[in-house]
C-alpha cells in the first residue's frame, strides 16, 4: 500500500480515454480512483455521471443518473456495478420525503426510479449524486480529507487549506436529507469545486469526467501536502516499543495465532491476515497507541468492516516473549467482548438487530504489528487495510489539530442500521468450509490439486505443500487464477524433514493463523520383487509414506489442540494399505502403517474433537506424477501387460468397471474434511471402483 508521503499521481491517459462513451468514461475514472487506497478504501466511495440517453419507452432523450451501486468496489467494478435511475424521478422524490425520522423508506423508493430495468441496488449515497446540480461527481474517502473531516476544527481547516474552493457540511448519517443539504450548498455556491463532509469524506464535481477526476486528484493532493507540511512531529508520541526484526515478528505471530483463533472463534471460525507495514509498526510502537486506538475509527465505511475500535495487547519487545502474549489473550478478548456487549446495550433501539459477534476484528501488538481476524482472508485483509487508512487519518488529524470520531450513538446507529442489516441478510449463505484453513501435502500432484480445488470450492483457505517447486508453482498459479490470491498459499517442503515440516506449518500460521484440516497426501511408489528390494528403496517408502505422514500429523495435531477448535486429519493412503500386492512390499507396508497411525491418532484426538480418517484410492492414473514415473513400467511388468494397457487393465479389474480419477478421491476427502462426517473418526472410504479384496473387515 502506498505511504501517505508518496505523491498521489494523476493517472488519466487521454489516449486510453479517447472514444469512450460517457458510461465507459465513468467506469475508467472510477477504476483509476479506486486503484489507490489513499483515495478511497476498498468498497468505499462512489462516483456518478448524468447522461442523456433515449428512453426505452418513448425513444425521447432523458437524463439518467449512473451511480456506483451498493456493495461494489471502485477499483475492480465493471459497468454492471452501476445503478441507473431516471434523474427526474429521483428529483420527484423530494415531494415524498417526510424528514429525518423517515429516511429509510426513501431507499425502497429508489427502486421505482430504476432506468432500463437495471437490477443493481442503489447506494445510500445516491441522493448526494442526484441532488447536486453537476454532471460528474466523485465522493471519496481519501485519508487526507478524512483527517480534516475528523478533526475537531475541520471546518476551519477546510477554509484554511482550500480558501473558498470547498464548502463544508457537518457530520450527518448518509441519506436523503444530507443529499438535500449538499445540493443546496452546491446551488448556492456555483464557484465551489466540491465540499468536505464532516467525519465522512469529500465530494468534488466537474463538467466532464476528466475535469472531475482532475479536481479530485488535485484536491486530495493539496490536502495531503498541506497536512504533511504543517504537522507537528511525533503525533503518536514517542516510540516506546521499537519493531522487532521481521523474522522475530513472524515467529511471534506463528506462536500466538492458535491462541488468538481459539479466543476469537467461539461463534465462527476466523481466518487471519497479518500486516507489519511501516505505518502499522510506527503506530503500534508509539506511546499513544492505546489512547488513540480507544477513540476508534470515524469514517462509517471503516467500522462497518473493523468494529469501532481494535484490541491492543500490551507487549514489551525484547523483555517479553510470545508466551507472555498468549497468557494475556483470553482475558483481554473476553473483556473486549464484554465491553462490546455493554456498548450494544447502551445504544440499542427498540428495532435494533440482534447483537452480532462481539469479538474484536483487529489486534494491535507493539513491536509486532496488526493481526486481523475475519470470516475469510480477503475480508481480514480489507479490514487491516482499513486500519492503515485510520492510522493515516489519525496521524494527520493529530498532527494539525485533534482527532475526534463521531459520537458513540451515531456509530452504533450505522453499525446496526436496518439498511445494513438488510444488506447482510442478502449476502450468500456461508459455505461449509468458510473460515477453515486446510494444509494439503503433495499439492502439486493430480490428487493433491483436485483435493485443493474441492476444498476451495467449499470456502476453505488452502496451503498447498510440495517438494517439487515447479509442480507447486504450477498448482498455485492454476488455483489462483480460479480462486484469487487471498485463499491460496504455496509452501515448498519435504515431509521427511522435521525442520522443513515445522517451517511449512509456521508459514501457514503467519499467513492464515492456523490449520483446521490436514490432508496428508504426499507420496511415492515403487515395485520390485522382495529379494530385489534394496534397503534404500525400503527406507525411501518408509520415509515418505510413514515418517512423512507422522511428521505432518504431529505438527497439525499439536496445532489443532492449541487452537481448541477441533479439526480433521485425512490420510490419502491406498488400496494397498489393506491388500498385499506381490512385488510391492515396501509400498504396501508403508501404506499399511499410514492406516494404523490414523487409527492411533483417532483414539488420541477424539477428546479434543480432532477426527482422523482415511481415503484409500486405487489406480488413479490420470494426472498422477507417480504413474508418470517408473511405477507404470513396474506395475505393467508385475501384471505381465504393456504400459499402454495399464489404465484399461485396472478399469476391467474393478467391480464397477470404471476408472478412478483424482476428482473422485477429492469427493471422499471433502466428506471427511467437512462437518458432513462430524460423527466419523477412525474410518476408511475406499475409492477404487470396487475391489473385493479391499473390502474393509
Amino acid at each position: 500500500m502506498p505511504t501517505t508521503t508518496d505523491i498521489i499521481p494523476n493517472k488519466w491517459n487521454d489516449a486510453a480515454a479517447s472514444g469512450l462513451s460517457e458510461p465507459d468514461l465513468l467506469l475508467y475514472r472510477s477504476n483509476l480512483l479506486g486503484s489507490d487506497l489513499r483515495m478511497t478504501n476498498y468498497g468505499g466511495g462512489n462516483t456518478s455521471a448524468k447522461v442523456a440517453v433515449p428512453d426505452p419507452l418513448t425513444g425521447e432523450p432523458t437524463e439518467v443518473l449512473w451511480v456506483k451501486g451498493s456493495g461494489g468496489d471502485l477499483g475492480s467494478m465493471k459497468l454492471d456495478g452501476f445503478a441507473t435511475l431516471y434523474l427526474s424521478k429521483v428529483h420527484d422524490l423530494r415531494g415524498r420525503y417526510r424528514g429525518l425520522a423517515h429516511e429509510d423508506e426513501m431507499v425502497d423508493r429508489f427502486t421505482h426510479c430504476t432506468f432500463n430495468l437495471n437490477p443493481r441496488a442503489t447506494s445510500i449515497d445516491t441522493p448526494l449524486h442526484a441532488l447536486v446540480p453537476h454532471r460528474h461527481i466523485d465522493h471519496m474517502h481519501a485519508d487526507a480529507i478524512i483527517a480534516i473531516a475528523a478533526s475537531r476544527n475541520g471546518e476551519r481547516l477546510t477554509r484554511e487549506i482550500f480558501g473558498g474552493e470547498l464548502g463544508w457540511v457537518g457530520w450527518q448519517r448518509p441519506g436523503f436529507d444530507l443529499g438535500l443539504q449538499v445540493g443546496a450548498i452546491a446551488d448556492a455556491g456555483p464557484s465551489l469545486a466540491g465540499l468536505v463532509m464532516g467525519s465522512h469524506g469529500l465530494m468534488t464535481w466537474g463538467g466532464t469526467s476528466k475535469a472531475c477526476y482532475d479536481t479530485t486528484i488535485r484536491i486530495v493532493r493539496q490536502a495531503a501536502e498541506w497536512l504533511t507540511a504543517h504537522s507537528r512531529p511525533e503525533p503518536f508520541g514517542k516510540t516506546i516499543a521499537p519493531a522487532l526484526p521481521a523474522s522475530e515478528r513472524r515467529a511471534i505471530v506463528a506462536a500466538i495465532a492458535p491462541a488468538l483463533r481459539r479466543a476469537l472463534s467461539p461463534r465462527v471460525h476466523k481466518v487471519m491476515h497479518y500486516l507489519d507495514s511501516a505505518e502499522v509498526l510506527e503506530f503500534v510502537g508509539s506511546a499513544r497507541c492505546e489512547e488513540l486506538s480507544a477513540l476508534g475509527t470515524t469514517c462509517p465505511d471503516h467500522f462497518l468492516r473493523t468494529k469501532v475500535r481494535p484490541l491492543v495487547i500490551p507487549f514489551e519487545p525484547g523483555s517479553e516473549d510470545a508466551a507472555d502474549i498468549v497468557a494475556r489473550v483470553g482475558g483481554l478478548v473476553e473483556r473486549y467482548a464484554s465491553d462490546y456487549a455493554a456498548y450494544y446495550d447502551r445504544c440499542k433501539r427498540a428495532d435494533s438487530p440482534k447483537m452480532r459477534d462481539p469479538y474484536p476484528v483487529l489486534i494491535l501488538i507493539p513491536g509486532v504489528g496488526l493481526l486481523a481476524f475475519q470470516k475469510d482472508k480477503a475480508t481480514a485483509r480489507v479490514a487491516a487495510d482499513y486500519w492503515v487508512n485510520a492510522v493515516n487519518v489519525i496521524r494527520w488529524a493529530e498532527g494539525v489539530d485533534e482527532y475526534v470520531p463521531i459520537p458513540e450513538q451515531d456509530a452504533f446507529d450505522i453499525e446496526y442500521w436496518l439498511l445494513e442489516e438488510a444488506k447482510l441478510q442478502r449476502m450468500p449463505k456461508p459455505k461449509p468450509l468458510d473460515g477453515r484453513i486446510a494444509f494439503v501435502t503433495g499439492g502439486g500432484g493430480g490428487i493433491g490439486g483436485a483435493v485443493a480445488r474441492r476444498l476451495l470450492d467449499e470456502g476453505a483457505s488452502v496451503v498447498v505443500n510440495d517438494i517439487d517447486q515447479d509442480a507447486l508453482n504450477g498448482a498455485v498459479t492454476r488455483l489462483t487464477q480460479t480462486y484469487g490470491q487471498d485463499r491460496i498459499r504455496g509452501v515448498r517442503g519435504d515431509v521427511t524433514s522435521e525442520s522443513s515440516v515445522a517451517d511449512a506449518f509456521a508459514s501457514a500460521l503467519t499467513e492464515y493463523g492456523g490449520v483446521d484440516i490436514l490432508i496428508s497426501n504426499a507420496g511415492i511408489a515403487s515395485a520390485s520383487p522382495f529379494e530385489e528390494t534394496s534397503l534404500a528403496v525400503w527406507q525411501r517408502n518408509i520415509d515418505v509414506l510413514a515418517t512423512g505422514y507422522f511428521l505432518v500429523s504431529r505438527a497439525a495435531f499439536g496445532l489443532m489442540k492449541r487452537q481448541g477448535l477441533g479439526g480433521s486429519i485425512v490420510y490419502v493412503a491406498s488400496k494397498n494399505a489393506l491388500v498385499a500386492s506381490a512385488g510391492a512390499a515396501a509400498y504396501c507396508a508403508a501404506k499399511a502403517a499410514e492406516v494404523h497411525l490414523a487409527r492411533c491418532l483417532a483414539l488420541e484426538g477424539a477428546e479434543a474433537g480432532i477426527r482422523v480418517n482415511v481415503v484409500n484410492p486405487d489406480a488413479v492414473i490420470q494426472g498422477s506424477r507417480i504413474w508418470g514415473g517408473t511405477w507404470r513400467a513396474e506395475r505393467a511388468a508385475s501384471n505381465s501387460i504393456s504400459e499402454n494397457e495399464i489404465e484399461e487393465f485396472y478399469r476391467k479389474r474393478s467391480l464397477l468397471k470404471r476408472n478412478v480419477v483424482p476428482e473422485d478421491v477429492a469427493e471422499a476427502v471433502l466428506f471427511f474434511a467437512s462437518d458432513r462426517s462430524a460423527k466419523s473418526t477412525g474410518n476408511i472410504i475406499n475409492v477404487d471402483a470396487g475391489n473385493v479384496t479391499a473390502f474393509a473387515r
